[in-house]
């Protein structure tokens, strides 16, 4: 079933071109200085075909749980998300938004000092004024009332969220949003997976905040259960606009 994506426009960037790329499951939604849809569309129907090419001979690779190990001369963005995987425990495929979203990103930054890319929630980001990115964690309070604040100094960052409650992404928690940041957003994917995976219940909340800070090269971490949230690290809140 389609599920309307109208978090799509919680990022503050009504200065920005928006547009759409669709290939197979990944439905992209981009902002920049322009117009890029030709270039973003050739660098998605590329990105995707290097992972089918090697899931077509590596079953395992699309629904292991666990961390995967994969050949030196496997095409790049498998090797990122399998990296990603390995650092926090999960399946390469918890990377696989964020890893195309900074991949198409990074490629659309020499037509376009500022990107914006968003896949199914997770986000890359290069901006040179502040953003704010709104937080969509289904029934909490906080949906739609606070945001997070990123300044340029800060770009190229990916942030990232899983939810135990809300869409269609696969968690063992229970937690209405575990928003991640990270300057690797393939990483920021995975870690949001594996953080998630440790909420059941509100007062796990500060243990999957300490599993989070063993996490090397995330910038902070804000998990949201019910009206409880707990954070950590470099975040700074913001009313949504």
């Amino acid at each position: 079933m389609y599920e309307p994506r109208t978090y799509r426009d919680w990022v503050s960037d009504k200065d920005l071109v928006s547009f759409s790329v669709v290939v197979k499951e990944t439905d992209l939604r981009i902002r920049a200085r322009r117009d890029l849809t030709p270039k973003a569309l050739s660098a998605t129907q590329r990105y995707r075909a290097d992972l089918e090419t090697y899931i077509k001979s590596h079953p395992v690779f699309l629904t292991t749980l666990k961390p995967f190990e994969v050949e030196p001369d496997a095409p790049p963005i498998v090797k990122e998300m399998a990296d990603a995987a390995r650092e926090v425990g999960v399946g390469p495929m918890a990377a696989v938004a964020g890893a195309i979203a900074e991949r198409v990103g990074k490629e659309l930054l020499p037509y376009s000092e500022e990107v914006i890319v968003e896949n199914g929630g997770d986000i890359f980001l290069k901006t040179s004024k502040e953003r704010l990115i709104g937080v969509y964690a289904g029934e909490s309070k906080f949906t739609k009332k606070i945001a997070f604040s990123i300044k340029p100094k800060e770009t190229p960052l990916g942030v990232c969220t899983s939810s135990g409650t809300v869409g269609h992404s696969l968690s063992f928690g229970y937690a209405d949003a575990v928003i991640v940041f990270s300057p690797y957003t393939a990483l920021a994917d995975a870690a949001a997976t594996a953080i998630g995976n440790r909420v059941r219940i509100v007062e796990d909340i500060p243990d999957a905040l300490e599993f989070a800070q063993s996490i090397k090269d995330l910038r902070g971490v804000a998990i949201i259960k019910g009206d409880n949230m707990g954070l950590w690290g470099q975040i700074r809140l913001a009313a949504a606009d």
